[in-house]
């Protein structure tokens, strides 16, 4: 999969230091809900073209966790994070001590224990964002599913509309002794979003 690179280098580095810092606020986060040091790498951050974004996560057909929220205020958009089963059931054992019992299956424990990380993840990212533009950003009620990539993106269109075409992609990777448990967590915002956020920022063209 190529890159994609809609924006100029130096609006990259903007977004790659509003990642670096929401990384840090969740790990932060995360440590004190848990009463537990919680490692996190430095972020890898790209953007990526819609279409593209169900390849980043195994495909279409693959079937994922995700955490999907609306942003509302003054740039609207779409928050998705994004994990592979595996990733989920290990983030469940490493960070809030869960057993794992069944690969495929979830209990209410364990969805109640998925949303709260990925409202807190997709939350220390959104207000990283709002810190460095001064731009009001809500975000609404997580909800969570589990189903195919491609269908949950397009329930996200269905319950919103057109979203824009290209996607703010943040590769968060937790750390747990010798393994690494990886997660996607994606920013689309709607059409013309992304001008206001870099106007804001004061590297708008």
């Amino acid at each position: 999969m190529s890159e994609f690179q809609p924006f100029p280098d130096f609006h990259m580095d903007v977004l790659k230091e509003v990642g670096n810092i929401g990384a840090g606020h969740a790990a932060t986060a995360l440590s004190r809900l848990l009463d537990k040091p919680v490692d996190m790498l430095v972020p890898k951050v790209r953007m990526v073209e819609f279409e593209e974004i169900s390849a980043s996560v195994g495909g279409s057909e693959n079937v994922v966790v995700a955490i999907f929220l609306r942003v509302e205020g003054e740039t609207p958009g779409n928050m998705f994070f994004i994990l592979s089963q595996r990733s989920a059931k290990m983030l469940l054992h490493s960070l809030v001590g869960i057993e794992v019992e069944n690969d495929e299956s979830y209990t209410e424990m364990e969805l109640s224990a998925l949303n709260e990380i990925g409202n807190i993840l997709a939350g220390s990212y959104l207000t990283s964002l709002a810190d460095f533009t001064h731009l009001h950003m809500v975000p609404t009620v997580p909800g969570l599913a589990i189903d195919m990539a491609g269908a949950i993106l397009s329930y996200g269109l269905l319950q919103y509309g057109q979203m824009g075409d290209h996607a703010l992609l943040i590769d968060t990777t937790f750390l747990d002794g010798g393994d690494a448990i990886e997660g996607h967590f994606f920013l689309i915002p709607d059409p013309e979003s992304f001008d206001k956020i870099f106007a804001a920022l004061g590297v708008a063209e």
